[in-house]
C-alpha cells in the first residue's frame, strides 16, 4: 500500500510537471507495466484529478478540473512560492493580504522541517524597504479588466478623475500595468480616437461588457515604453529638455521608467525631457543621469537652482575656511553683502 502511494505520488509529479506524456514514457519512469499506469491513472481520476487521455499516442496530460487538488512541489519551488506569498502580504490589491496570510499559514504547516527553516531565516533576515504599496484596486476589478483584455470585448466604467470628477468611459482595454505605485489600464479609446491610460483605483466596472472587437497594435508596438512617456509627459509645474551629450543607448540604464523621455539624436547625444514638481527636483532628475548636459530650454527658477546646487558643490569641496584667510575673508565679505 506504500508503494502504491508513493508511486502515485511519483505519478502526479510526473503529470505536473509535464505537458504531455506518453504510457511508454510514464512505465519507464516509474518501473511499472503500461497496465499498472492505466490503473494508477484511473486512482488519480478517483481523487479528482483530471487526467486525460490524449488521443493518437496513448499518452496522458494533467488538465483543469473544477475544483484545486492538492499540487506537488519540489523545494526550491516551495521556498520560491513562501516568499512570493509574502511578498503578497504587503500588496496594493485590496484583499489579497489576508489571503496571502492564509495561504502561507497553510503552506509552512506542511512544509518539512528543512523548508520550514530556510523560509523562515530568509523571513527574518529580510527587511522590506522602498517606497510604499501605492492606491489600493479591489481584486475585482482587476479580474474585470483583464478578462475583458483577454476577451477582446469593450470594457465599460466609471472613471474618477482629480480634474474632470466622475465620466463614463466605454474603451476597447489592450492591457493591464503594474507601473511604479500604480496599476494602469492601457486601452483605445474610440470616442477619442487615440490610446489613453487609466489609474485602475480610479476605476469601477459597469458589466456587462460591450462587443468583441478587433486587437490594435499598441503605439510604436511597446505598451510599456508608451506608458512611461505618457506619465513623463504629464502636465508638470516645471519642466525642461538638455541635450545629454551621450548616446540615448548608453544613459538608457540610467533613466527609470515614467522619469522622463529620451530621444537620440546622433551617435554621441540625445534628448532629455523630465518634468518635476519644483526646480530643485529638475536639477536631481538631470543630474543624476550622470553625463554632461545643455539646458535648451527650462524656467529661470531652473537656472537659478542649478547656480545654487553648482556654488553647493563647490562650497563642499573648498577648502577649510580657517586654513585660507583669503578665504573667509570672501565668505565674511559674501555674507555681508547679502
Amino acid at each position: 500500500m506504500l508503494e502504491t502511494s508513493a508511486r502515485l505520488l511519483r505519478l502526479l509529479s510526473l503529470l505536473q510537471a509535464h505537458r504531455e506524456w506518453s504510457g511508454a514514457d510514464l512505465a519507464e519512469r516509474l518501473g511499472v507495466s503500461m497496465r499498472t499506469v492505466r490503473r494508477d491513472v484511473e486512482r488519480l481520476r478517483e481523487l479528482g484529478y483530471p487526467v486525460h487521455a490524449v488521443q493518437g499516442t496513448a499518452g496522458y496530460r494533467l488538465g483543469a478540473g473544477a475544483a484545486l487538488p492538492p499540487l506537488l512541489l519540489d523545494d526550491d519551488e516551495a521556498v520560491a512560492v513562501v516568499l512570493a506569498l509574502r511578498t503578497a502580504t504587503a500588496s496594493s490589491v485590496v484583499g489579497v493580504e489576508e489571503t496571502a496570510v492564509r495561504a502561507l499559514q497553510k503552506l509552512e504547516q506542511v512544509l518539512p522541517a528543512r523548508l520550514r527553516h530556510q523560509a523562515r531565516s530568509l523571513q527574518e533576515a529580510t527587511v522590506r524597504a522602498g517606497v510604499a504599496p501605492g492606491p489600493q484596486v479591489p481584486a475585482e476589478t482587476l479580474v474585470a479588466i483583464a478578462d475583458a483584455c483577454r476577451r477582446r470585448e469593450q470594457l465599460r466604467f466609471h472613471y474618477s478623475s482629480p480634474r474632470s470628477g466622475q465620466t463614463v468611459r466605454t474603451v476597447e482595454p489592450h492591457r493591464l500595468v503594474s507601473f511604479g505605485r500604480n496599476w494602469y489600464l492601457v486601452a483605445w479609446d474610440p470616442d477619442r480616437h487615440d490610446w489613453r491610460s487609466f489609474r485602475a483605483d480610479r476605476i469601477t466596472p459597469r458589466p456587462p461588457n460591450g462587443p468583441r472587437f478587433a486587437p490594435r497594435e499598441p503605439p510604436g508596438g511597446d505598451v510599456v515604453a508608451w506608458l512611461s512617456c505618457q506619465l513623463s509627459a504629464r502636465t508638470w509645474p516645471y519642466r525642461a529638455t538638455v541635450r545629454l551629450h551621450e548616446a540615448a543607448e548608453a544613459v538608457s540604464d540610467r533613466v527609470w521608467p515614467g522619469m522622463g523621455v529620451v530621444e537620440a539624436v546622433d551617435a554621441g547625444s540625445c534628448l532629455f525631457t523630465v518634468g518635476a514638481d519644483d526646480p530643485a527636483a529638475l536639477v536631481w532628475m538631470l543630474t543624476s543621469v550622470d553625463t554632461d548636459f545643455t539646458v535648451l530650454e527650462g524656467p529661470p527658477e531652473l537656472t537659478a537652482a542649478l547656480h545654487r546646487q553648482s556654488q553647493r558643490c563647490a562650497d563642499a569641496i573648498a577648502p577649510p575656511v580657517d586654513a585660507d584667510p583669503g578665504v573667509r575673508e570672501r565668505r565674511t565679505r559674501g555674507r555681508r553683502t547679502a
